[in-house]
C-alpha cells in the first residue's frame, strides 16, 4: 500500500483544487462576456511547461475556444485614428475599438508562442504536446480567413530546428497527422529551405568570429543541422501525386477563398459546381511546386557545414529518398564528387549515389575507377556499409568495354587482399575475381601465368589499352622465380604491373584455415573451363558475411567424415621426440 500523504501534501492538494476551480471560474467568465477580457492575461500565465498538467490543459482549451471565434477580427487592421466632428476643428483621436484589437492581437501572439513552447519543450507531457500542436495547426488552418497561415507554421518549424533538446516526439506527431496534406508538406519544405539559407548566411558572416574555443557555437550549429535533417528526411517525397489521397489539403488556398467569396456574393450555391473545381485545382497547383520546393530545401541543407555523423546519415538517404525525387539529380554531382574524393568510409557511402548519377543521368567522372581502386583496403571488408559497396564494385566491373589492364589490376589487388582479410572478405573477393575472369577472357592468363628463369629476353610486351592486342593464353612475364612484380601500393592502374603477375594468392586459399574458403575455391575451379554450363556468382550472397554467419552455416553442415585422434597414453607435449630425431631442446637440458 502507498504511504498516506502528509499534512503538508494534503494542504498543497487542497490549494491546487482551489486554484483549478478558480481558474475554471475565470475561464467561464472570459468565454461568457467581453467585460471579463482582463482575465485573458491571468489565464495566459498558466501556459508554461513547468505548470501542473490540469492548469495547462484548462488554460489551453479555454484560450483556444476564445480565440477561434475571434480569428477573423484579429487580422483586420482598421485605422486607429478616429475623426471628431466639425465642432472640434477636425481633430482625430484613437479609436478605442482599434486599440482593443491591437491589444487582443498581442495577446494572441503570446498564446501562439506559448503553444509553440509547449509543443517543443522536453518538459511538456506527451498528451499536452498533442493538444498544443492540434491547437496550433487549427490556427494555421483558419488564421488568415481560411488560408494557410504560413507565419505561425514557420515559427513552429523554426523553434523545432533551433531547439536545444530532442524534437522527435513533436516531429513524429507532425508526420503522423499532418505531413499527409500536400500544402503542409509544401510549407514545411519552404520553411526548412528558408531556415537553411539563413543559417548558411549567418555561418558565412560569423566564420571569422568563431574561435577554436567556441565549442558552444559549434555544438549549437551541429544541433540545428541535426534537427533540420531529421525533419527534412521525414517529409514525404513528391511522388505518387496522381493518387487522390496525396492531393488532400489541410486548408484552403488563396484562390479557393476568393472563388468561394465571389460565389457567395453572386448568390450561387457554394456546394454546387465550383466545389468540384476547388478540390481539384489547388492541390494540382501545389503538386507542381512540390518537387521544386523539395529540391530547394535539400540543396540549401547540403550547403551547410555538416558534422561527420550527419554527413554519413545524409549519404545513406540520398540514393533512395532524394535523388529519385529532385527536379534535376545532376545538381547533386558536385556534392557527391567532393564526398567521393574525401576517401575512407565517406567515399564508400558516396559511391552508391554517384553510381546512380553516372549510370542513369549521364554524369561523367573520368577518375571513377582510379578512386574505386584506391578504396580497396583491408578495412573496407569490415566496414558497416561494405555490402552495398561490394555489390557496386562487382557491378562497376561488369562492362565488356573495360580495358584489360583495368580488369587485371582489380583482380590482382583483390587477390592480394585475400591474404589480409577475414574469411568473409576472402569469400566475396574470390566471388568477384571469378566473375571478372568470366567477363574478361583477356585476363585469363593470370590464372596460369608461368614464371621465367630470369631471362630478360622472355619479357612480355607492355600492357596495352587495346584488348584486341592482349593474348588470352599463357605468357612469360619476365618475373624472377618467387618474385611478384605487382606493386600493391601503386594507385596508377597502368603502373601497378598487374599484367605481369598472376593470381597465386587465390591458389593459396586452397589451404585456408577456414573450410568454407577452401571449399569455395575448389568448387569454382571447374567454372572457368565449363563456361557454357556455369554462371556468374551472386556477390550479394557473400557481401554481408561475417565470422558469425560462416560459423552458423558450418555447424549446420552434415559431417561425413570425422577426424579421430587416438593416443595409448596421454601426451605431455605438442610434439613427440620421434618427430625431431637428433634434436635436443633447451627445456630438456634444463631439466637434466
Amino acid at each position: 500500500m502507498a504511504p498516506a500523504p502528509s499534512k503538508k501534501q494534503r494542504t498543497s492538494r487542497e490549494g491546487d483544487r482551489m486554484a483549478i476551480s478558480q481558474l475554471k471560474k475565470i475561464a467561464e467568465e472570459l468565454l461568457s462576456s467581453r467585460a471579463h477580457v482582463n482575465n485573458l492575461p491571468r489565464i495566459l500565465s498558466f501556459l508554461s511547461p513547468s505548470s501542473p498538467l490540469e492548469f495547462v490543459l484548462e488554460s489551453l482549451l479555454t484560450l483556444q475556444s476564445y480565440f477561434i471565434t475571434l480569428i477573423a477580427e484579429l487580422h483586420s487592421s482598421p485605422s486607429r485614428a478616429k475623426p471628431l466632428g466639425p465642432e472640434f476643428g477636425g481633430k482625430t483621436v484613437e479609436d478605442p475599438e482599434a486599440v482593443y484589437r491591437v491589444w487582443l492581437r498581442s495577446r494572441f501572439d503570446e498564446f501562439v508562442n506559448s503553444l509553440i513552447e509547449l509543443a517543443v519543450s522536453p518538459q511538456t507531457e506527451d498528451s499536452v504536446k498533442d493538444v498544443a500542436l492540434e491547437a496550433l495547426m487549427e490556427f494555421v488552418k483558419r488564421g488568415k480567413g481560411g488560408k494557410f497561415h504560413s507565419a505561425i507554421y514557420y515559427e513552429l518549424i523554426h523553434s523545432l530546428v533551433h531547439s536545444s533538446s530532442s524534437v522527435k516526439p513533436t516531429v513524429d506527431l507532425l508526420v503522423e497527422k499532418y505531413f499527409k496534406f500536400i500544402d503542409v508538406r509544401c510549407f514545411t519544405l519552404s520553411s526548412l529551405a528558408k531556415i537553411a539559407m539563413s543559417s548558411e548566411t549567418s555561418v558565412t558572416k560569423g566564420i571569422d568570429k568563431i574561435t577554436e574555443c567556441d565549442g558552444a557555437s559549434e555544438s549549437r550549429l551541429e544541433s540545428n543541422a541535426q534537427h533540420l535533417f531529421h525533419i527534412l528526411s521525414r517529409v514525404p517525397p513528391p511522388d505518387g501525386l496522381c493518387k487522390a489521397s496525396s492531393h488532400e489539403m489541410w486548408s484552403q488556398s488563396e484562390a479557393d477563398v476568393k472563388e468561394t467569396e465571389s460565389t457567395v456574393s453572386s448568390g450561387a450555391s457554394v456546394d454546387a459546381e465550383p466545389k468540384k473545381q476547388k478540390t481539384a485545382g489547388s492541390p494540382t497547383r501545389f503538386s507542381k511546386k512540390l518537387r521544386g520546393k523539395f529540391t530547394r530545401a535539400w540543396i540549401s541543407f547540403l550547403k551547410l557545414p555538416l558534422s561527420l555523423q550527419i554527413y554519413k546519415e545524409v549519404l545513406v538517404v540520398l540514393p533512395q529518398i532524394v535523388i529519385p525525387h529532385v527536379a534535376n539529380p545532376v545538381i547533386l554531382c558536385d556534392f557527391l564528387t567532393r564526398s567521393y574524393d574525401i576517401g575512407g568510409v565517406i567515399s564508400v557511402m558516396a559511391l552508391s549515389s554517384l553510381f546512380i548519377l553516372i549510370t542513369k543521368h549521364g554524369v561523367e567522372y573520368p577518375k571513377y575507377y582510379d578512386k574505386l581502386y584506391a578504396l580497396l583496403t583491408p578495412s573496407i571488408f569490415m566496414a558497416k556499409h561494405r555490402a552495398r559497396f561490394l555489390q557496386l564494385l562487382d557491378t562497376s566491373l561488369k562492362s565488356s568495354h573495360l580495358p584489360a589492364y583495368v580488369a587485371a589490376a582489380f583482380a590482382k589487388k583483390l587477390s592480394r587482399l585475400t591474404l589480409s582479410t577475414p574469411p568473409s572478405g576472402s569469400l566475396v573477393i574470390i566471388a568477384i575475381i571469378h566473375n571478372l575472369l568470366r567477363r574478361h577472357p583477356s585476363i585469363n592468363f593470370l590464372v596460369h601465368q608461368n614464371c621465367s628463369d630470369g631471362d630478360s629476353t622472355n619479357v612480355a610486351d607492355e600492357p596495352t589499352h587495346d584488348d584486341s592486342k592482349v593474348d588470352s593464353g599463357p605468357r612469360q612475364s619476365g618475373m624472377e622465380l618467387g618474385k611478384d612484380l605487382f606493386n600493391f601500393e601503386e594507385l596508377d592502374l597502368v603502373k601497378s604491373n598487374a599484367m605481369r603477375s598472376s593470381l597465386w594468392e587465390v591458389e593459396t586459399m586452397r589451404d585456408h584455415y577456414c573450410p568454407a574458403v577452401s571449399r569455395f575455391v575448389a568448387s569454382l575451379e571447374a567454372d572457368l573451363t565449363m563456361r557454357a554450363k556455369t554462371s556468374e556468382v551472386a556477390v550479394a550472397d557473400f557481401s554481408s558475411g561475417s565470422y558469425s554467419s560462416i560459423f552458423r552455416d558450418e555447424i549446420k553442415r552434415r559431417i561425413k567424415q570425422v577426424p579421430v585422434a587416438f593416443y595409448k597414453s596421454t601426451p605431455t607435449g605438442l610434439f613427440l621426440d620421434s618427430d625431431f630425431p637428433g634434436w635436443s631442446f633447451e627445456g630438456d637440458s634444463i631439466k637434466s
